[in-house]
């Protein structure tokens, strides 16, 4: 490459269309000059601990993403270099093997709840979106995701949800809406969304 990527990140609470508006901007930005990067894959690696005590970890608070690999990987990649990124397993809180080997790419998308709660990657990114989406909507969203692509039943993703979902929202996610360059609600349609963001990517990278 001859020029650090554009780094963009996409931030907002549980079931906000983070993965669904990452996938769009790399279909319209051409996917091969995109590369997707998911918070969710940098969580710590729980498989020392038993299935019990992976369970009762709190996964929507900062502490439990590995943020240390995290940055690490973003400043690899924009130096050039690839890096082997981890994937995780969320039927079992652990880190698939192998690592995947990634290049860096003339775009990095970036997605997930707690991006801005670290000011490392925070700094890294050149364009901050935070998706805005009432509660009622994320979770009818995280109950059908939860239940069909991760094995959980409805009423275990509902007590989660109020027990450390909703709280941790509040504390760690919600406040980082003042860092965001374009701030997204639920009247803005996907289509939409990726019109304003390549139009600010081309602002920024005008002269």
């Amino acid at each position: 490459m001859t020029r650090s990527p554009y780094f963009v990140g996409i931030c907002g609470g549980t079931g906000s269309g983070k993965t669904t508006l990452a996938q769009a901007l790399a279909a319209r930005l051409g996917e091969g000059r995109c590369l997707l990067l998911s918070q969710d894959d940098y969580y710590h690696d729980l498989s020392h601990l038993s299935v019990e005590e992976r369970g009762r970890r709190n996964f929507d608070h900062p502490s439990a993403v590995d943020f240390d690999l995290l940055a690490d990987h973003l400043g690899q990649l924009a130096s050039g270099s690839p890096i082997d990124a981890p994937q995780y397993d969320f039927r079992s809180h652990s880190r698939e093997r192998p690592f995947r080997l990634l290049a860096p790419r003339q775009y990095i998308i970036l997605e997930g709840i707690l991006l801005f709660a670290d000011q490392r990657v925070r700094d890294r990114l050149s364009l901050r979106i935070f998706l805005d989406i009432p509660a009622d909507l994320r979770l009818a969203r995280r109950i059908l995701r939860d239940t069909r692509e991760r094995g959980r039943k409805a009423d275990e993703v509902i007590h989660q949800y109020l027990g450390a979902v909703r709280p941790m929202h509040v504390a760690h996610v919600q406040p980082w809406t003042s860092e965001a360059d374009i701030l997204f609600d639920d009247g803005v349609s996907p289509g939409m969304m990726v019109d304003q963001i390549i139009q600010r990517i081309i602002s920024n990278a005008s002269p």
